[in-house]
């Protein structure tokens, strides 16, 4: 272990990801101050003081590190030397192919751990404000629950909005599986930004088609609201689509799915009214259905918008959600190495950055307590590579994503470099191929993660 320097990282926020930064800050030999609130200030959906409680499901999803974008990350941050995946499997419980855990056996094993570290403090408080000029370098890792102090502190200071309503989450497609054959690229009044054909993809429904489509969006079955949830407002600028429904059957077509401007190249009439995906990463391999923002259940959203033509194979990196969260637009205020642009001696980890999902939200702050650490320490920082999952969630946040459209969102192959189709393949071959990029793209973020290591390890 390097030899402990004097001044410490402070790190807000106990939860999964500011256990995972502080865990590595000291692995590394670097004091850390972990600062966390409860149970001086309870939140509505904490039960414990301890470290890294799960407040939902007691699931880290699937662990199969071949097919599962998730199992990969959990691979690789075991190679890391992650905590969080460390206690998981010690208090893991069965689930099939899933990584489930006994929750409170999972958050004292973290707390245990953290608590017996001797470069790590605990320091029970709410930091309410910025954190003090003297503090060179603070990760902030306060999740969707930020106190108000502390996310009107973060408002003050980038002149964004971090988002503290119902944040409108809307359903995110991977582009291979839409129909072209069916839609259309095209922008409204072809007036397209980036000088392409078009930035949009259209789907285009009659009125048959359209008023079906309406009634099943009103009889769909909707997920509840949590009780800490229900007294905070709709964004009115961003309602979910069953609420503008509700309105009247012909809202949507004067909102989201109107058709003006558009001409659907396989169509004698103009279409009554239009689903329009919008490219969601620099990678263009997925597309965000816009205005789809939802409250159904995800069952219900796969077996509704797979009635929309050119849908109807649609396969989903993200489905539509809403609820309470607070999160900063991480392409525009942070960096690669996640410092908040406005001030570097502040960087952002878990859930506040913008990644949705336990894991997601942990390997945040692996990454930011080993840049930080490796700030500290004088040496180079090292980004991973692209090609792994870490990189590839790192680089959608910081850089892929688009800014204009940010939403929180897990990791999934999605994010990744495609791979290169080999040449000279049949059709057949080519479908075999297909069949085998998820494993291929797991056997290279793998490979490429050790190479990464080695480097920051030196």
């Amino acid at each position: 272990m390097t030899t402990p320097h004097s001044r410490p990282v402070h790190v807000i926020g106990a939860g999964l990801a500011g256990s995972e930064a502080a865990w590595h800050l000291a692995q590394a030999g670097v004091p850390v101050v972990l600062h966390e609130m409860r149970p001086l200030r309870p939140t509505e959906a904490h039960q414990t003081e301890n470290c890294a409680e799960l407040v939902c499901s007691n699931s880290l999803r699937s662990d199969d590190a071949e097919n599962n974008a998730v199992g990969l990350l959990h691979e690789e941050m075991r190679r890391a030397g992650s905590l969080i995946l460390a206690s998981a499997d010690a208090h893991r419980l069965p689930a099939g192919g899933a990584l489930a855990v006994d929750r409170d056996g999972f958050s004292r094993a973290v707390t245990e751990r953290l608590a017996g570290h001797p470069l790590v403090e605990l320091s029970r408080g709410e930091i309410a404000g910025l954190p003090p000029e003297e503090w060179d370098s603070v990760i902030v890792a306060t999740g969707p629950l930020t106190s108000p102090a502390l996310s009107e502190a973060i408002r003050g200071l980038t002149g964004e909005t971090a988002l503290s309503f119902f944040d409108a989450i809307a359903p995110i497609v991977y582009r291979e599986t839409i129909d072209m054959d069916k839609a259309w690229l095209q922008s409204r009044w072809d007036r397209s930004e980036t000088g392409t054909s078009g930035d949009y993809i259209n789907c285009a429904l009659e009125k048959p088609e359209y008023l079906a489509f309406i009634d099943a969006l009103l009889t769909g079955e909707k997920g509840a609201f949590k009780e800490w949830e229900t007294n905070t407002p709709y964004f009115e600028g961003c309602l979910p689509i069953e609420v503008m429904a509700e309105r009247g059957p012909a809202t949507l077509r004067f909102g989201p799915m109107k058709p003006v401007g558009l001409t659907n190249p396989r169509a004698s009439r103009p279409p009554y009214a239009v689903v329009q995906l919008r490219q969601d990463n620099a990678l263009g391999t997925l597309f965000n259905m816009v205005g789809f923002q939802t409250k159904l259940k995800h069952a219900e959203q796969v077996r509704i918008f797979r009635t929309i033509p050119g849908l109807e194979r649609a396969e989903f990196a993200r489905l539509g959600g809403l609820h309470r969260n607070t999160f900063i637009n991480s392409p525009k205020l942070l960096d690669e190495k996640l410092r908040l642009k406005a001030m570097p001696r502040l960087r952002f980890a878990g859930q506040i950055t913008g990644v949705e999902g336990y894991v997601e939200s942990a390997a945040i702050g692996l990454l930011a307590g080993r840049f930080a650490a490796a700030e500290r320490l004088g040496v180079g920082v090292v980004t991973p590579p692209a090609t792994t999952a870490l990189g590839a969630l790192l680089r959608h946040i910081t850089v892929n994503a688009n800014s204009a459209s940010f939403q929180p969102m897990n990791v999934n192959f999605g994010l990744f470099p495609v791979l290169p189709e080999p040449e000279g393949l049949t059709r057949g071959e080519v479908r075999e191929w297909k069949a085998q990029r998820k494993p291929l793209m797991s056997r290279r973020a793998l490979s490429d993660l050790s190479g990464w290591l080695s480097k920051s390890a030196e």
